[in-house]
């Protein structure tokens, strides 16, 4: 199992393959955007910006894989926009790159730093030719 929070080896925490288990379905659950578990879970006591090995937080993969009301729930519950994954993408660098334009406008108007990441908003969008992405980042700079 690769995805769950794998911190060095010092700072592991002490899982059970079932608690581990149940991590990996978290974050599954963003990529598939199954809203309603994530929030059940969050109800629980799921943090809302939990990390995985590679530092995605459930908001970075529901962006990433264009689960806008996903994405609002993680918002409504309180995600940071600004968490930067080991790839240096944040959630907004994921909703340009995908070019979605629903989720990125959701991302600003939550305040999503454009200049976060590996590099800002607006050049991902160029160098990938997201058109309709770019006019909304240039309107809100």
């Amino acid at each position: 199992m690769t995805d769950p929070i794998t911190p060095g080896e010092s700072q592991r925490p002490d899982l059970t393959e079932a608690e581990l288990e149940l991590l990996q379905t978290m974050f599954d659950a963003a990529r598939e955007g199954r809203t309603d578990y994530l929030a059940a879970a969050m109800e629980q006591g799921l943090p809302v910006n939990l990390t995985n090995s590679k530092g995605d937080t459930l908001l970075n993969l529901a962006a990433y894989h264009e689960h806008p009301q996903t994405v609002a729930m993680l918002l409504e519950h309180g995600a940071d926009t600004e968490r930067v994954s080991d790839m240096g993408f944040t959630a907004l660098i994921c909703a340009v790159f995908r070019g979605n334009e629903e989720i990125t406008q959701m991302l600003l108007a939550a305040g999503a730093d454009q200049n976060s990441g590996f590099q800002p908003a607006q050049a991902v969008a160029e160098e990938f030719g997201r058109t309709g992405v770019l006019a909304l980042l240039r309107a809100q700079a």
